[in-house]
């Protein structure tokens, strides 16, 4: 991962004082985004998460326009760049503590991905909560076993997501997003509704019967080749489509 460049918490730079509750609490969420030229993709799906899982966590909402100040804030330097936005309400604080981390700009290259399947499902896996202890778990050990990702699967082999990735499958005529427990991706929020997307259960004995697939994440989207021992072709037509889809999405001003 590329180092932390910045760190801001309530539009301050992050001090040993401000960065205990994040260092010593995993009781949190965030989501990530990327951020070009100052504007970023799906912007109001961000802060529509953010404030829906504040809500959920911490019994009360988080303004879009106060996450919007101080991502404009941290990025005041950069037009470019990785931003997280983490969200944590320590006892006594009258309000969310809003934490940017600010990096250098990541996009998939478009290389294929190999995926292995791993027997995990993520806890409370509709929002994005920190603590992801067995998802990089996972992934190293798919790394390590020659793989680019960690396949996450529930009871009976069923498909919910990859460990930092959404995954969705192409049957010929549709697009299969695995209806499972799983985090909706913001990327793929946007791309489902301009796709011919149908939502529907996978198992890892289905992998077979669909010809390719593709995963999805806030760096853009990748082909996959494999699965395990299965071979997914890499659909250069259907990457095109996805790909065209994804540059369709308007970009917002933070």
């Amino acid at each position: 991962m590329a180092p932390t460049e910045a760190i801001e918490v309530n539009g301050e730079p992050a001090t040993e004082t401000t960065l205990r509750v994040p260092a010593l609490s995993g009781y949190g969420h965030f989501t990530a985004m990327q951020v070009r030229a100052g504007r970023v993709r799906g912007l109001d799906l961000h802060l529509a998460r953010l404030d829906s899982a504040t809500r959920e966590l911490f019994g009360a909402g988080l303004a879009g326009e106060r996450v919007r100040e101080l991502l404009r804030h941290a990025l005041r330097e950069v037009s470019d760049a990785s931003a997280r936005v983490h969200v944590h309400w320590p006892d006594g604080d009258k309000e969310a503590r809003v934490m940017i981390t600010v990096r250098p700009p990541t996009t998939k290259d478009g290389r294929p991905h190999g995926l292995m399947s791993v027997p995990f499902a993520r806890e409370v896996p509709h929002i994005k909560h920190l603590g992801g202890f067995a998802q990089t778990y996972y992934l190293l050990r798919a790394e390590r076993a020659g793989f680019d990702e960690a396949l996450l699967t529930a009871p009976g082999g069923l498909v919910t997501e990859g460990a930092i990735t959404n995954i969705a499958f192409w049957d010929g005529t549709h697009v299969v997003w695995p209806q499972a427990p799983s985090l909706l991706g913001i990327t793929m929020a946007l791309l489902e509704p301009r796709l011919p997307s149908v939502r529907r259960p996978v198992t890892l004995a289905d992998l077979p019967s669909y010809r390719s697939a593709f995963i999805t994440n806030s760096q853009g989207i990748a082909p996959v080749d494999r699965i395990d021992e299965v071979a997914f072709t890499v659909d250069a037509e259907l990457m095109g489509t996805v790909a065209a889809a994804y540059e369709a999405v308007g970009w917002d001003v933070v």
